[in-house]
């Protein structure tokens, strides 16, 4: 099986440096911020190159099959590649604290613990046991519906999607969208560009409805638009396990 370190990942160790009081803002207001350069180059082609390795998943998902759109994506399993078991503990205690604070906006009880191993093991006694991190690929005509994922009745509401293709030269197309819908409007829809080894952080179903005199929330929802030409990879990073 393939196996990642981080050895030669200069950005990762660094996470705590990043403009976290930015980022918190970027979340509040639109639902989403962008960490530019979170994986070196490196690191993007050695995720690619486990894609083509079965004994590193899961499961294999074809989208068409189940009306997601068309692509195919598959789910990694326990144990993770260093660098996406290292990605998930890394960023998650940053997120913790804007998530809790989202739920009391919301009037949502649930609170998070301020470690990943903690958030897992909730996971587990509950029943939801398998990894979902997962590594999707797009070729010409492939697009992901616009969905949420949530995998049982445990879910934390912000996750992560690295882009591991260069726009442009790897393939066209492909924009990463996402919507939201407030309480009584049309839904808006927003084109989030990235770049090779950007990340995007970017809530999972609702963010707070930020100055509303009323405490709600705004229901969201992302997909990837089709591809026109070349391939596209993709890892998504879900933090919280599936039943």
């Amino acid at each position: 099986m393939s196996n990642m370190t981080t050895a030669d990942t200069s950005t990762l160790p660094l996470i705590g440096t990043r403009d976290w009081a930015a980022i918190e803002n970027a979340l509040d207001l639109r639902g989403y911020a962008v960490l530019p350069n979170l994986f070196t180059e490196s690191d993007c082609h050695r995720i690619i190159d486990l894609y083509e390795v079965k004994e590193n998943f899961r499961s294999h998902i074809h989208m068409a099959r189940h009306g997601f759109g068309k692509g195919e994506y598959r789910y990694l399993k326990y144990p993770l590649p260093d660098l996406v078991r290292d990605t998930r503990k890394t960023i998650y205690p940053f997120l913790a604290d804007i998530a809790n604070r989202w739920n009391t906006h919301m009037n949502i009880s649930r609170r998070y613990p301020s470690t990943h191993e903690d958030l897992i093991s909730e996971c587990h006694a509950a029943g939801q046991v398998r990894p979902t991190p997962l590594i999707f690929q797009y070729v010409p005509g492939d697009y992901n519906c616009l969905h949420q994922d949530l995998y049982g009745d445990i879910y934390f509401p912000l996750q992560v999607a690295v882009l591991l293709s260069e726009p442009g030269q790897d393939f066209l197309g492909g924009e990463f969208i996402l919507t939201e819908l407030k309480h009584g409007k049309q839904s808006c829809a927003e084109v989030i560009h990235l770049k090779k080894g950007d990340a995007v952080i970017f809530a999972v179903c609702h963010r707070p409805n930020q100055g509303s005199r009323r405490k709600g929330k705004i229901n969201m929802r992302h997909g990837v638009s089709r591809v026109r030409s070349g391939r596209r990879h993709t890892l998504g990073i879900i933090f919280h396990d599936a039943r």
